[in-house]
């Protein structure tokens, strides 16, 4: 009886070698050339459509087609450019769609190097798709070039294929006297001529046993060993190549060609920032950035933006920079470290499921988990060790740098998260605490509010992979802490200018003492010096109490001896003896340091952070904004940086430049006309600066109103669910312009401590289009001017227009008690939710049209109604 499970080549004598095909074969062919692939692809073809089968070609390669289109057979057009991920996602999908037992032919898998630049993502892309061919049932062809991949990524797809064999051409066409096939691996079979080389004569394959034939063969084969770098991975030969064009003084033109080559495979192709790259670095560059590069791949945005940017103020012609900035030592993590990661650990299945709409959000949590519990390979491990022995006993940063962060649009700014290491300890400890925050960061691609962020970018099919920066944390050991002096951000285009005059262009700083993580993020009871370049001095407040309400009181630093972050009140640094520059950074509070003493605290010292010896007597701020407006000129764009301060033993200091990108901001993007004051009874609020999003005028037809009164009234756990409320009513939301929504409430939106606002995530408020935070002085409510942190870049990004309210300030008008009038309908919007009805309020406006106008130019806005319902 006739076994179902043999499938024929197409040729009866290679049949009778290798005991058929079997269902679930994968079939590698390593070949001189395509034409010996054509030659075995095509009997095969004709046999399976001849008995029913169904035939998929994937079709991707720049060789000649080796199918034309004809009944039975299915041709998919594939394009590699787009990435790994995009390109292993789309076969996957076809795969799925075709069901089982269809038979598949795929071009060759070495074209795929051009693409990819790198063997080791050719073996990832077969070692994910050969067990779901073999899964499905299906016969699949595959070939590979001879001498074009490493031993390394044959041997990884030698282990996962089931058929494997090579295919010699000695001096003839395939079909010729010459032509040899010799099976390297067929799974479950055997005989004892069945591994010998065979040759072919008018499809008849007869094993070599005579001397004459096998040294004729083996002369041949001795043509792919007798040069050292054929059997390199591609990568590694791309840089020999660059090499050699440095060692033989070639020309501009050659150099430029590998230049772009390597921006290619390595730094990126994202086109604006491809050029900036090609523009400023050399072939030199680019093979220092490869000789502290872990594994291969790109290395993705943010470290492009920390070198590009350090590399334009170097060839700033009008000042030397060197002398200012701090260097770096920096290492790169490729993003081929990434994938690989998630191959080896048997994670891309799940990871299918999770690029599928269903599973987007479900199955993020499960990979997470995943990647977290996952094991790197011995070799990478190895390099990371190496890591930790250069660093020593010094602070690092882990710090994300995929594909698609810091690029022009998408900042990706907090979505993934940064891993500060202590790095004390034995080198065994501090190993696994290095590993682990690698493992943290990979599985934070799967955190929610990324998720969402690429979704609602469109970014949710393209590849982001995941590179990595690791960078030594600037700053100074004082005891057992390590901090730098100041940490911040700054932006080349102020959107939040907080008085008339000030020059939005002039740029703006924001700075805190110690870790700049108080400077990027909202953080509780405290806030950074915010500095505007053109007039430094100024503040969005005047007395004395606002200057000590409105300062930093914590600061973040890390403990060497616990080998924690840690936060460390302001005060009690500043009456310790670690050496702080007091006199720089803040100025002596007389009237709390006589508290303190009547308190019973003798000889402690209240100081507020300020800033102001820095700014007012030094070449600081000159820097700033000139290190700001270069960036900005190069890159034809608005800038964001992040920047370390430290001072010297001589009074002056160094300004190291660690992160850099392309800032998104709202301009004066229409003309508008503010109503007149006539109006002022219908007038909701209206009030000058304190709020961002450019000149609009914009009409809202939904108000949702979180009752300050009732909120603080709350226990814990339920301001947390009113949080969740508003991501319900949130995702209610089909579109901004089919139901524009303004969101209202005490406080900070998204903090973390529920005291001081509603503790929401970005997913909670996405898809607002006004976003409004009241201050209440009786609720301890208070809104964080927080332009420059990733809170910020989130709503700018977005394009929610952001407003702070201080109703007591002179010039406001504020009226909450129109809408306090107004039925609320949240039991109808959300039944479900109808126990928070006393907090949570639902106003349909739509009638009255309500509509928020804001003049940039003139740092005014009003939020009134045009209609009154009967």
């Amino acid at each position: 009886m006739k076994n179902l499970n043999r499938m024929s080549t197409g040729l009866e004598s290679l049949d009778t070698v290798i005991d058929h095909l079997r269902i679930g074969d994968n079939v590698v062919w390593q070949v001189d050339d395509i034409a010996g692939y054509e030659a075995m692809v095509l009997p095969f073809v004709e046999h399976s459509l001849q008995t029913g089968h169904k035939v998929i070609y994937m079709r991707f390669a720049r060789h000649a087609p080796l199918l034309e289109a004809r009944p039975g057979l299915t041709i998919y057009r594939l394009a590699s450019s787009e990435g790994f991920e995009s390109f292993a996602t789309r076969v996957h999908a076809i795969i799925t769609r075709e069901g089982r037992g269809a038979y598949y032919v795929f071009d060759s898998l070495s074209d795929l190097l051009p693409a990819w630049g790198s063997d080791l993502m050719i073996g990832n892309f077969f070692m994910i798709t050969c067990p779901y061919l073999f899964e499905l049932d299906t016969i699949a062809y595959f070939a590979l070039m001879r001498s074009q991949h490493c031993y390394s990524t044959v041997a990884r797809i030698r282990e996962t294929t089931q058929v494997l064999f090579d295919a010699y051409s000695c001096g003839s066409s395939p079909g010729g006297d010459n032509y040899y096939v010799q099976p390297m691996k067929v799974w479950k079979r055997y005989s004892p001529t069945m591994f010998l080389p065979h040759l072919n004569k008018n499809g008849i394959f007869t094993p070599v046993t005579s001397s004459l034939d096998a040294s004729m063969l083996f002369q041949h084969m001795s043509r792919f060993t007798e040069h050292p770098r054929r059997n390199l991975d591609y990568w590694d030969r791309l840089f020999m190549e660059a090499e050699d064009l440095i060692a033989g003084n070639a020309d501009e033109q050659a150099r430029q060609g590998m230049i772009a080559r390597l921006c290619d495979f390595m730094v990126t192709r994202e086109p604006r920032m491809a050029r900036l790259v090609r523009d400023n670095f050399t072939l030199e560059d680019l093979l220092d950035i490869k000789s502290r590069l872990i594994g291969s791949g790109f290395i993705g945005g943010k470290t492009v933006g920390l070198l590009l940017s350090r590399k334009i103020l170097q060839r700033d012609p009008s000042m030397d920079w060197a002398a200012v900035l701090e260097r770096h030592d920096s290492f790169y993590i490729g993003a081929d470290v990434f994938y690989s990661y998630l191959v080896s650990n048997n994670c891309w299945r799940l990871r299918m499921q999770q690029k599928t709409p269903e599973g987007y959000f479900s199955a993020a949590p499960v990979l997470a988990e995943e990647i977290i519990n996952g094991a790197f390979s011995d070799d990478i491990r190895e390099q990371f060790f190496q890591i930790i022995e250069y660093f020593g006993q010094s602070p690092i940063i882990v710090r994300s740098s995929s594909l698609l962060e810091d690029a022009f649009g998408n900042a990706f700014a907090g979505k993934y998260e940064s891993a500060f290491c202590a790095n004390q300890g034995s080198p065994e400890e501090r190993y696994a605490a290095f590993e682990q925050a690698v493992k943290r960061i990979f599985a934070g691609t799967m955190n929610e509010d990324a998720l969402i962020y690429r979704r609602q970018r469109g970014l949710e099919n393209q590849d982001e992979q995941m590179a990595l920066l690791v960078q030594r944390v600037s700053g100074a050991n004082r005891k057992q802490y390590f901090f730098p002096d100041i940490g911040g951000v700054g932006v080349s285009y102020n959107t939040f200018v907080w008085k008339k005059g000030m020059d939005p262009k002039a740029g703006m700083l924001r700075m805190v003492f110690g870790l700049g993580t108080r400077a990027v993020d909202r953080v509780e009871g405290d806030y950074p010096r915010l500095i505007a370049l053109d007039d430094p001095m100024s503040r969005p407040f005047s007395t004395m109490d606002d200057l000590r309400t409105f300062s930093q009181h914590s600061v973040d630093v890390i403990n060497t001896a616990d080998n924690t972050l840690q936060t460390v009140p302001f005060l009690d640094l500043a009456n310790s003896d670690l050496d702080i520059p007091l006199d720089r950074i803040a100025v002596p509070d007389h009237e709390s340091t006589q508290r303190l003493l009547d308190y019973g605290k003798p000889g402690r010292r209240a100081w507020v952070l300020t800033f102001d010896e820095l700014l007012m007597n030094s070449r600081f701020t000159v820097l700033m904004q000139a290190m700001l407006k270069r960036l900005e000129q190069q890159y034809d764009y608005p800038v964001d940086i992040e920047f370390t301060v430290n001072f010297t033993r001589d009074a002056d200091f160094r300004i190291n430049l660690v992160q850099c990108r392309p800032l998104q901001t709202f301009g004066q993007e229409q003309q508008v006309k503010l109503p007149d004051e006539s109006r002022r009874a219908d007038v909701l609020f209206r009030l000058e600066g304190n709020f961002m999003g450019g000149s609009i005028s914009q009409g809202i037809d939904r108000i949702i109103f979180i009752e300050p009164d009732a909120y603080t009234n709350l226990p814990l756990y339920q301001k947390y669910e009113v949080a969740r409320v508003v991501g319900a009513l949130n995702r209610q939301i089909p579109s901004r312009s089919e139901l524009p929504t303004m969101l209202l409430g005490p406080g900070r939106w998204g903090t973390t401590t529920p005291s001081l606002g509603v503790p929401v995530r970005f997913a909670d408020i996405s898809n607002m289009t006004v976003l409004g935070e009241v201050a209440s002085r009786d609720g301890n409510f208070m809104p964080e001017l927080s332009f420059g942190t990733h809170f910020f870049q989130d709503l700018v990004e977005s394009r929610i227009f952001f407003v702070a309210i201080f109703p007591w300030k002179e010039g406001v008008v504020y009226n909450a008690s129109w809408l306090g009038g107004l039925p609320s309908v949240l039991s109808e919007v959300a039944p479900d939710r109808a126990a928070f009805a006393p907090v949570v309020k639902v106003y349909d406006v739509r009638s009255f049209g309500v509509r928020i106008i804001a003049d940039v130019v003139k740092q005014q806005l009003v939020c009134l109604r045009s209609e009154r319902r009967a």
